[in-house]
C-alpha cells in the first residue's frame, strides 16, 4: 500500500510535511508502520497549488523518494497553501512515471492508497464505460488512474460527493464472490479544498488521519510525529471536505441511489 500526505492552510514549505517531521512522508517511504508493506519505493510525486494559478504543479518520478537528491531542495524552496504528496508501493503495475501519483486534470489533483481487488478481471469493463475523450486521457496502467478517470466521467467537477458515490457503486456491482477485497482511500483537491474518503469492501480501510495546526490542517496516512496528540482518523464511508480551518462530513449518498 502507498502512503499519502496533504496540507491546506497558510503557505508553508513542502518540507514541513514531506521531509522534516520525525515520521514524515519521506520516512514513511522506508519505514511505514501502519501499512502491509513498510517500504514504498516504487516512485513518488507531489502536486501543489499557488494563489495565482488554478492548475496544480506536478512533479513525479520513478525513483524511490529517499534516493532523489532533488526532493529535499524542492520541498524546501516550494511554499504552497495546498499540496498533496504520495509515495508509491505498486500493487502490480509497472514502475513508470505515468503510474506515479498524484494525477492531474484541469484544476484537480488526485492520489490513491489501496487497490481494486479484482482489477485484472474488471479493468476492461470499467474502461469501456469511459467516454472516448476521457479514455484517451489514460496514460498509465494502474487502477488508481482509472479510478480518477471514472470520477471525472461521473461528474467530479460538478458534484464530488455524487461522483464518488456513483463510482463506488459502479465498482461494487462488478464484484463476485471470492474476489479479493476492494480497499480505497482517496485524497483529491480542486485547488480550494481537499476531499478524502476511506472505503473497503471488507471494512479494512487503509489508514488516513488529520490534525488541526495553528495555521492549517495536515492529512497523512500515518501521524507525522510519534506520540503527537491531536491526530484523528477519518471515519470510513464518508466524504470529508477539508478546508484551512475545518474538517466537515459532507456525506456519501447511498450508492444504489447514485447509479
Amino acid at each position: 500500500m502507498c502512503r499519502v500526505a496533504a496540507w491546506i492552510g497558510a503557505p508553508v514549505p513542502l518540507e514541513e510535511v514531506v521531509i522534516t517531521p520525525t515520521h514524515s512522508l519521506l520516512t514513511q517511504s522506508q519505514d511505514a508502520t501502519e501499512a502491509k508493506l513498510a517500504v514504498n519505493g516504487d516512485g513518488f510525486g507531489i502536486a501543489w497549488y499557488m494563489p495565482e494559478e488554478t492548475r496544480p504543479g506536478l512533479f513525479r518520478d520513478v525513483m524511490p523518494a529517499w534516493s532523489d537528491g532533488n526532493l529535499p531542495s524542492l520541498c524546501r524552496m516550494i511554499r504552497s497553501p495546498l499540496f498533496l504528496a504520495h509515495v508509491r508501493a505498486s500493487t502490480g503495475a509497472e514502475t513508470t512515471r505515468a503510474n506515479c501519483h498524484p494525477f492531474g486534470w484541469r484544476n484537480w489533483a488526485f492520489m490513491h492508497n489501496g487497490q481494486l481487488g479484482a482489477f485484472d478481471r474488471v479493468r476492461r469493463q470499467l474502461e469501456a464505460t469511459l467516454p472516448d475523450e476521457i479514455y484517451l486521457m489514460r496514460r498509465g496502467t494502474t487502477d488508481s488512474e482509472l479510478l480518477f478517470l471514472l470520477l471525472i466521467a461521473a461528474g467530479l467537477d460538478g458534484d464530488p460527493v455524487r461522483a464518488i458515490s456513483k463510482t463506488l457503486h459502479q465498482i461494487s456491482t462488478l464484484r463476485q464472490r471470492g474476489d479479493p477485497p476492494d480497499r480505497i482511500t482517496l485524497v483529491l483537491s480542486d485547488g480550494k479544498a481537499i476531499y478524502a474518503l476511506r472505503h473497503a469492501s471488507d471494512d479494512l480501510c487503509p489508514t488516513l488521519y488529520h490534525r488541526k495546526m495553528p495555521n492549517g490542517i495536515v492529512i497523512a496516512s500515518e501521524p507525522l510525529e510519534a506520540d503527537e496528540p491531536g491526530w484523528t482518523a477519518f471515519d470510513k464511508d464518508v466524504v470529508w471536505k477539508v478546508t484551512a480551518d475545518r474538517v466537515a462530513d459532507i456525506g456519501l449518498r447511498d450508492m444504489n441511489d447514485a447509479a
